[in-house]
């Protein structure tokens, strides 16, 4: 079945379903819950918490509108035969369905001295037995009971869905079959069933990811004919020596990794996984200068125009004493600049080209690729990165991330790739400082962020949603727009970046941004990677609860990049414990460990981005116990499979499956 013939689907309803990455069935049927709300009736008392009652309406509601687009709803209310006050807000709607005598079940918290129950929601029925109901995470244009009745018809489909768990493991851990699991976790009986079917999908996850990692490290280990390269460590040395900065040992020791991986009989394949400012981009840089002596070509690719034009700009200035020739491809030149690029890297008059997609252009031919560097890797996919490298044959490949995480995780999570770690950071570098702040304190976050511009610097500040969200609490770019203009009485340029937004849009208000046109930039997390504003001294996050320590980080990390000093205040009413840890530290990888300690859920690289490390249930902090035994079942079962021991019919899925992970 389609997803455009489930009924309630229009035009408007699918474009809504397309923003949310849901383009068939099954994309509907694996749009897992974010948490449940589980609801049973409670006696009524004089605890502050929040209490679901049920009993039968006294009074007719009444509508009170205290101003525009905000009113409240009253009426009295009997609940184990005591009649109490009843008052919710901006649920004006419900007053004609709500009649004398009709059974409700309410959601909130009673006030014993006021005997006033305020509601934050209200059921027009009576709940008998316990609801465990599901929230997902949608946007403004799709309504929660909307998608509940696509998700039931979808339900009800019976379309093909594939069980990527090997039949001998759903049978050694008693997994519920696909369909159960699917049902129980949209809809589900009771709390037992539901453990066991978010279980099976976290695990399911797991496989494959793990899966994958086996069997692209059994295909490396297939590959010969490596590329002739010579020792080249004298010439690195002195390339180094004219450097303008002595280099960290932790960059020399990631430096020497990669001139033995040259010359070793295999193709390199190493991650450079260094903290915030740590310094990976000149790792890079050398291992693209000792590529370039062997007379092989070299491409970068980020994920941005803007870091793109940073690295040229860098790399430009670095190589400005050596005859290599560089040149940028991004998107947005013209098509006449493009094609005059595409025809100098096929005939070798460009050494090294620096990019972002536009590298990928299945019309660019290079004549002797030997290296490939990929920037935030897991912010490309697989598909992406590896179109890359069959530019050239048998190329050696570098990824770079700014993710620190334990050397534990690293080993276990990029196991088909050499790691070398860069923790220790450049000499002149400021430490940020950080505190936190409680909403009742932000005047004094806006005198100093204030403080801040009259020094002619700049300053993010970092929202955790883009629109409003049915959570009232959470901050969005556009409200924090609002009130900044308020604060500052307009007179302050601010401008506002989101990933809705088109990428031309994006990369205009980031490159203006750069150019000191705004002296606010109010954003998602959008700006965790990837731009570096020397001039911006200052980070605010709203609502730093909602964001891991590990993001936290990263994002502190777009600040203290000059010799200015910097700094960072984390907004939230809660968890200050937690947040402590920023205070105390600028260590990215006990940061990281820390956030594996006390963060139960979560996403260890931040927002959700478009590669590996994207998972719709799996959670890498509290699932890691499973991550392990993922790894070992998905070896065992590859090596079977290898050996022609077990059929391989699963093995055939999961590689279609490799094949499309983006």
């Amino acid at each position: 079945m389609e997803i455009e013939n489930l009924k309630g689907v229009g035009p408007k309803t699918l474009d809504a379903l397309h923003k949310l990455e849901i383009y068939n069935i099954n994309d509907l049927l694996s749009y897992y819950p974010f948490r449940y709300q589980v609801l049973k009736p409670e006696v009524l008392d004089n605890s502050d918490n929040v209490k679901t009652i049920v009993g039968k309406v006294e009074s007719a509601p009444r509508v009170i509108f205290i101003k525009r687009n905000l009113n409240r709803l009253a009426f009295r209310f009997i609940t184990e035969g005591k009649i109490i006050n009843v008052s919710i807000f901006n649920r004006g709607f419900l007053k004609d369905k709500i009649q004398i005598g009709s059974d409700l079940t309410l959601i909130g918290k009673y006030n014993s001295k006021t005997n006033n129950f305020a509601a934050s929601d209200i059921r027009l029925f009576k709940l008998e037995e316990t609801l465990i109901e599901p929230k997902y995470h949608l946007i403004k244009e799709m309504k929660s009971n909307l998608f509940s009745k696509l998700m039931g018809q979808a339900l009800n489909s019976n379309e093909p869905v594939v069980d990527y768990i090997p039949l001998y493991l759903n049978k050694t851990y008693k997994f519920l079959s696909k369909w159960e699991a699917l049902k129980e976790i949209h809809h589900p009986t009771n709390l037992t069933l539901l453990k066991k079917a978010k279980l099976k999908f976290i695990y399911e996850e797991l496989f494959i990811f793990m899966f994958k990692i086996n069997y692209l490290k059994y295909k490396k280990s297939l590959e010969h004919d490596f590329l002739k390269r010579t020792n080249k460590e004298k010439e690195v040395l002195d390339f180094t020596k004219n450097l303008p900065f002595s280099l960290t040992k932790d960059q020399e020791k990631a430096t020497q990794d990669i001139l033995n991986d040259y010359i070793a009989p295999k193709r390199m394949n190493r991650l450079v996984l260094g903290d915030v400012g740590s310094g990976k981009t000149i790792v890079a840089f050398i291992a693209i200068y000792a590529n370039y002596l062997d007379n092989y070509q070299s491409v970068l690719m980020a994920p941005t125009e803007i870091l793109a034009k940073q690295h040229y700009e860098n790399i430009i200035k670095i190589m400005a004493n050596y005859d290599i020739k560089v040149k940028l491809l991004i998107g947005s030149m013209k098509k006449k600049e493009k094609q005059q690029i595409l025809e100098e890297v096929k005939e070798q008059k460009i050494d090294v080209l620096i990019g972002t997609h536009a590298v990928l252009n299945e019309n660019l031919v290079f004549a002797n690729l030997g290296l490939v560097i990929t920037d935030e890797q897991h912010r490309f996919g697989v598909n992406q990165r590896s179109s890359l490298q069959n530019k050239g044959q048998k190329v050696d490949v570098i990824y770079l991330s700014a993710t620190p995480i334990p050397r534990t995780y690293a080993l276990t999570l990029y196991g088909d790739m050499d790691t070398s770690l860069i923790k220790s950071k450049p000499k002149g570098r400021r430490q940020v400082i950080t505190d936190i702040k409680k909403e009742s304190e932000l005047k004094e976050v806006l005198q100093a962020i204030l403080t801040q511009i009259k020094l002619g610097h700049q300053i993010y500040v970092v929202a955790p949603s883009i629109l409003d969200n049915e959570d009232n609490e959470l901050e969005n770019v556009n409200s924090l727009k609002e009130k900044f203009n308020q604060a500052f009485k307009g007179l302050i340029k601010i401008g506002v970046l989101h990933g809705k937004q088109k990428p031309a849009e994006k990369e205009k208000i980031m490159q203006d941004f750069a150019e000191n046109k705004y002296n606010i930039l109010i954003s998602t997390t959008v700006i965790e990677v990837g731009i570096d504003v020397a001039n911006a001294t200052m980070m605010v996050v709203f609502n730093a609860e909602r964001f891991g320590l590990a993001t936290l980080h990263q994002l502190r990390g777009r600040v203290g990049r000059s010799n200015l000093d910097s700094y960072c205040y984390l907004i939230s009413n809660y968890e200050k414990e937690r947040l402590q840890v920023l205070k105390e530290s600028n260590d990215g990888f006990y940061i990281s460990q820390k956030d594996f300690e006390l963060r139960g859920e979560g996403d260890l690289f931040g927002s959700k981005q478009s590669g590996d490390m994207s998972f719709k249930i799996a959670n890498l902090q509290r699932d890691y116990k499973i991550l392990l035994q993922v790894k070992k079942d998905s070896l065992e079962y590859l090596q079977e499979l290898l050996k022609g021991n077990t059929h391989s019919s699963y093995y055939d899925q999961i590689i279609k499956k490799i094949d499309f992970i983006d």
